[in-house]
């Protein structure tokens, strides 16, 4: 990773609570790597589009599928349309002992960038591979072959990360210094993304046990 960080600029610089910016790399990356869905936020006729959708990153660079019908995908052929990319992780909700300190400890991210459509065949089935084993690890090996009309329906654009910043929150609350001898309670409530058990499709063949892979 020769350039650890992003160059700070105007439009990804934090100005409210700078202490909680990041721009480094890794910071930004093991966000990412973390968040399974991505918001795409572009201008279209002169109105402001958001859609959220799956994302995978391969190195500096952010990439998404959808259908060759889709109308923001064809969009996304004019390599100049400034794209911006969001993701957020909530870690917990912070309680403070006014409404007005009330806050979240979150990790978000946000990226600019503009589109670049992959065509090589060969390119696009390694992206897919990744995207699917995102979704679950091992899962692109335990799946049917993807077939040539659903190769020729299927798009996928890349998003290489030209400017980006981090936000941060962590800790407790930060109340004025007169309410913390009030008599309100005052604290954090964790907030947890997690897997659950498999649950079989009803119209699975009764013979099919549930992978050994999904069960870690």
């Amino acid at each position: 990773m020769p350039n650890k960080k992003f160059p700070i600029e105007n439009k990804n610089k934090i100005t409210r609570i700078a202490k909680r910016g990041h721009y480094d790399k890794k910071t930004i990356y093991s966000i990412l790597d973390e968040t399974l869905i991505c918001t795409l936020a572009f201008v279209r006729d002169g109105i402001p589009f958001q859609i959220p959708t799956l994302f995978c990153r391969i190195g500096n660079t952010i990439y998404i599928h959808g259908s060759v019908g889709a109308g923001y995908m064809r969009l996304f052929d004019d390599e100049k349309i400034p794209v911006n990319i969001s993701v957020h992780l909530l870690d917990a909700l912070v309680l403070a002992r006014s409404a007005f300190h009330h806050s979240a400890n979150y990790r978000s991210v946000i990226i600019f960038s503009q589109p670049k459509p992959i065509t090589n065949k060969k390119k696009i089935l390694q992206i897919l591979e990744v995207l699917t084993n995102r979704i679950h690890p091992n899962r692109w090996n335990d799946v049917r072959a993807i077939s040539k009309k659903e190769l020729l329906a299927t798009k996928i654009i890349a998003f290489p990360i030209q400017s980006a910043s981090a936000k941060i929150r962590t800790g407790p609350p930060i109340d004025d210094e007169e309410d913390y001898n009030s008599k309100y309670w005052a604290g954090i409530i964790p907030i947890e993304t997690k897997r659950e058990k498999p649950i079989s499709d009803p119209k699975l063949n009764p013979k099919i046990k549930i992978p050994k892979y999904l069960k870690k």
